[in-house]
C-alpha cells in the first residue's frame, strides 16, 4: 500500500506564500509523475500543478509565475511553493503520485486566502 500524506495548509493573507509538501510513502516501486489539484467550493478538481520524472512542470495558466512545484527523489516528496497568493486560490489542494499500480491521493490540506 502507498501513503501520501500532505502538509503545509493553513491561512494567509493576500499576496502571501506558502509551501504545501506531499510525501509518498510504502511499496513504491517507482513514481512517473506527482503533482497537486485543487477544489474551491462548488467548483470541480483542477490540475494546478505536476512534474514528471524527467523533471518537466506543467502549470495551470492562473498560477504560472506564482506557483513553482518541485520535488525530491529521495524523499519521494514534492513541494508547491505558492507565492502572491490570491483570494481565488483558496481551496483544498490534493497531491497525487501516479505509479505502475495506480494513482495514489493524499488526504487535502485546506488553503485560504483572505483579504
Amino acid at each position: 500500500q502507498v501513503q501520501l500524506v500532505e502538509s503545509g495548509g493553513g491561512l494567509v493573507q493576500a499576496g502571501g506564500s506558502l509551501r504545501l509538501s506531499c510525501a509518498a510513502s510504502g511499496r513504491i516501486l517507482s513514481i512517473g509523475s506527482m503533482g497537486w489539484y485543487r477544489q474551491a467550493p462548488g467548483k470541480k478538481r483542477e490540475l494546478v500543478a505536476a512534474i514528471s520524472s524527467a523533471d518537466s512542470t506543467n502549470y495551470a495558466d492562473s498560477v504560472k509565475g506564482r506557483f513553482t512545484i518541485s520535488k525530491d527523489n529521495a524523499k519521494n516528496t514534492v513541494y508547491l511553493q505558492m507565492n502572491s497568493l490570491k483570494l481565488e486560490d483558496t481551496a483544498v489542494y490534493y497531491c497525487y503520485g501516479r505509479m505502475p499500480r495506480g494513482d495514489y491521493w493524499g488526504q487535502g490540506t485546506q488553503v485560504t486566502v483572505s483579504s
